[in-house]
């Protein structure tokens, strides 16, 4: 029967305690969850309640004295709500949600799991912030080792984040690169019937009415799908490539767990602020995203094969089979890369390196991941090329850098080397020029001298000088030099005499010279006419105004202070901010001033009229000071982090 009452009588409370939630709302300026409002304004009635119980008998008894403290009470129960609601705001920022309350359970089990692999590891330190200043150069190898073996334990989202990192020369030791790059993905396949059942779900049926014929037995598993022989109704042999059940859901809990380790340790270390830790998790999770949805994959096949070599065989995407989780395609069948002829081997790799130069400088859509595993030898002397999930894009100003950068290097040109450069990467301050210039010619001559000739390994030293001037590569450019790294290891591979750098300046120079033929030349100059005629078109009245302004005195220049509104609301704020802060140290100093005086009528014999508008303005003062403190806090816990 109690419970029952209690039931009914929690509406009676929440309208009782609503007129405060509104005015704690109100004054505080925000949006505030309902559940956290009341609770706020429970906790203000029951120190209020407390407060007036302190008071003595005969000033609760004394209706026009009690009527004077009626705003101190007042303002005590707002004082406690706003206070409670600000501890608040600093202990759960993002409010309490019992919904969410199973995600973060989670989150915080997988966290704390992913702790003690670090720490097991030796990474704790690391992980909280700090690092050891007494770091030998010997044991970044054993501090390599100990990452690599923490990422793999972590599983897939934190196997794919040391691949990453793997490919990051301008920002990690060579050891740790080195290291990195061992990492494997392969595990053991997921089990048949959850297979079966994300077939089932993503088809529209099961794989034995859609298929002619379904092969249960996995061609190869990964930690993010599964590939499988299949044959349509048709006859035609095809690929099919399943994502692993559950993994989009591992997955996005731990890129939330990597963003929140990321943002925690740019804010601690200057280190982690240096590679930039953030922008690297937020890069990488939407590589990982896009890898996670297969319908991407498939129109990564379409771009590139459109400006893929002839000799390069890429398969075809069956769209109306194809979902964000199974991805349907044409089979490659053929032999492993070391089975090609040795007179055929210098021409396929001609043929490889060609295409993914096409890809990079002319298309912008490339293969990021050109690795012999990824290349097969096909019937009639081609070359297949599979595995889309890992593609880089350039936009065309970062292609026309990196055509720069191609030529400055094929010219020994330092100065034409030093703004390529500056084209494609990002700037993080000042930078002297003049000593980049020297730096890049230093490369060039220990590359480009007498009796040398430059490998794969001048990116490397490309990369030390990026670094040593604190320059951001985007990650588009980084996977390029990821793309042209792993290449030159397949090219080795097929070729051990293939010199690399001669074939890249030969496709340069002949790109260069293709654009100075008469046809490109001719459309090139009617492209650029064509865009200059509507300025031309206008110019002539345009001249014509301002000669007659000028003529009249009527020439003048308006500079608009203010003109976006993101300013406007900012300079608003601050105002308004000033004028509280002002308004509640004046109310504070005259609360002072009244409290400490002892003139004014006595309305009791402790209590002069004067300390009762003193009670009033401190308790006005007060709120005014909470409003503030919590919109400035709330403010600073939600600045981008860029602006951190």
């Amino acid at each position: 029967m109690d419970i029952l009452l209690g039931l009914l009588t929690l509406p009676l409370y929440a309208l009782v305690l609503w007129p405060l939630v509104v005015a704690s709302r109100r004054v505080l300026g925000v949006r505030i969850g309902a559940v956290r409002a009341l609770c706020g304004a429970g906790f203000g009635w029951l120190v209020a309640g407390g407060i007036a119980q302190a008071f003595p008998v005969s000033l609760r008894h004394n209706g026009g004295a009690a009527l004077g403290l009626l705003i101190p009470l007042a303002g005590s129960a707002f004082l406690a709500t706003l206070i409670f609601l600000l501890v608040a705001e600093m202990a759960l920022p993002n409010g309490f949600r019992v919904r969410a309350l199973g995600t973060k359970i989670a989150r915080a089990r997988r966290y704390s799991q992913i702790s003690r692999i670090a720490i097991k590891h030796g990474l704790g330190r690391y992980l909280a912030g700090r690092r050891d200043p007494d770091l030998a150069p010997g044991r970044h190898a054993k501090l390599a080792r100990s990452l690599r073996q923490a990422l793999e334990e972590g599983g897939v989202t934190f196997v794919k984040l040391g691949q990453l990192l793997s490919t990051r020369a301008d920002l990690l030791p060579p050891v740790f690169v080195d290291e990195l790059a061992k990492l494997q993905d392969k595990v053991a396949p997921a089990r048949a019937d959850a297979v079966w059942a994300v077939l089932t779900a993503e088809l529209g049926g099961s794989p034995d009415d859609v298929f002619a014929e379904f092969d249960p037995e996995p061609l190869a598993a990964a930690s993010v799908a599964q590939v499988y022989r299949a044959k349509l109704r048709g006859g035609e042999e095809v690929v099919v490539k399943v994502q692993r059940p559950g993994v989009r859901e591992q997955a996005e809990r731990d890129i939330d767990i990597v963003r929140r380790v990321a943002a925690a340790l740019e804010e601690r270390a200057d280190w982690a602020r240096s590679l930039g830790v953030a922008d690297l998790a937020d890069g990488f999770a939407e590589a990982l995203a896009e890898e996670l949805d297969f319908t991407i994959e498939a129109r990564n096949i379409a771009a590139v094969a459109a400006t893929s070599h002839p000799d390069v065989v890429l398969p075809t995407v069956h769209k109306a089979l194809s979902t964000e989780r199974v991805l349907v395609m044409s089979r490659l069948t053929g032999k492993p890369l070391e089975a090609a002829p040795p007179a055929d081997r210098k021409r396929l790799a001609r043929s490889l390196l060609r295409c993914l130069l096409d890809q990079l400088l002319i298309g912008g859509v490339f293969h990021a991941d050109p690795h012999p595993g990824n290349l097969m030898l096909l019937p009639g002397g081609r070359l297949g090329l599979l595995d889309f999930g890992s593609v880089g894009r350039l936009d065309a100003g970062l292609r026309g850098g990196l055509q720069n950068l191609v030529l400055a290097l094929d010219r020994g040109d330092p100065a034409a080397l030093r703004d390529g450069l500056l084209e494609i990467v990002d700037r993080t301050g000042d930078i002297d020029e003049q000593r980049l210039e020297r730096a890049l010619g230093a490369l060039v001559a220990r590359h480009f001298g007498p009796g040398r000739t430059p490998g794969i390994d001048l990116f490397t030293g490309l990369f030390r000088v990026v670094a040593d001037f604190r320059l951001s590569v985007p990650p588009p450019v980084a996977a390029v030099f990821r793309a042209l790294a792993t290449v030159e290891g397949t090219l080795a591979a097929l070729d051990p005499g293939f010199d690399v750098m001669a074939e890249s300046r030969a496709f340069a120079a002949e790109q260069v010279g293709a654009g100075l033929r008469p046809e490109p030349l001719r459309r090139t100059a009617v492209n650029e006419v064509l865009a200059l005629l509507p300025v031309l078109r206008r110019l002539p009245r345009r001249v014509d105004r301002i000669g007659a302004a000028l003529e009249e005195g009527r020439l003048s220049v308006n500079v608009r202070l203010f003109s976006d509104e993101r300013d406007r609301d900012v300079v608003t704020g601050l105002v308004h901010e000033v004028l509280l802060a002002f308004v509640g140290a004046a109310t504070g100093l005259m609360a002072v001033f009244l409290l400490t005086g002892t003139g004014g009528p006595r309305i009791l014999p402790d209590l002069t009229l004067h300390q009762v508008f003193g009670y009033n303005l401190l308790v006005i003062s007060a709120l005014v000071g909470l409003r503030l403190l919590f919109v400035v806090f709330r403010r600073s816990g939600r600045r981008p982090r860029s602006a951190r």
